[in-house]
């Protein structure tokens, strides 16, 4: 066996690359070999109230929609999914192949009067909505009258 000279810095390197993925994975980021950017492994989601509709809009591209389920769990939303990034090359003899898999899961609570019966979600062009109803009542506050003392008492002012 050959003698090979020891380099601490690459060690370092290498285990410095391997905490980094690793701090990745636990907090859901991925690298997108595209771009050479980080991106969360979690979709993005918006959510607001529109003309008496909760609407939430999830960004989720490169996910097939077989690998994408939407539910109601109790009083959450949940979200999961598989996002698969394989970059394809024809004509080509691999070396090297790597494919990214990332399972997600997103879960909300539903807001207060939420219509879990009227729910609706639809998928297009990487872009999930889910729609669905709020009761009148859950729109908004009321004013509630304030009544005078019945017994005619006067209350003491407080100087």
């Amino acid at each position: 066996m050959l003698p090979i000279r020891w380099d601490p810095m690459r060690d370092l390197n290498t285990f410095q690359r391997e905490l980094d993925d690793l701090f990745r994975q636990m907090a859901g980021v991925t690298h997108d070999k595209d771009t050479g950017s980080m991106m969360a492994a979690a979709p993005a989601i918006n959510t607001f109230v529109k003309d008496g509709v909760f609407h939430l809009e999830a960004e989720l591209p490169g996910v097939d929609t077989s690998k994408l389920d939407v539910r109601i769990e109790g009083e959450k939303l949940v979200i999961r999914g598989e996002r698969k990034e394989a970059h394809e090359v024809e004509e080509a003899d691999f070396l090297l192949r790597e494919t990214s898999l990332s399972n997600f899961e997103r879960a909300l609570a539903l807001p207060v009067g939420a219509d879990c019966d009227n729910i609706h979600a639809a998928y297009k062009d990487g872009l999930l909505e889910v729609t669905m109803p709020l009761a009148k009542a859950a729109m908004g506050g009321r004013k509630i009258p304030i009544e005078g003392l019945k017994s005619g008492k006067q209350s003491k002012e407080v100087h």
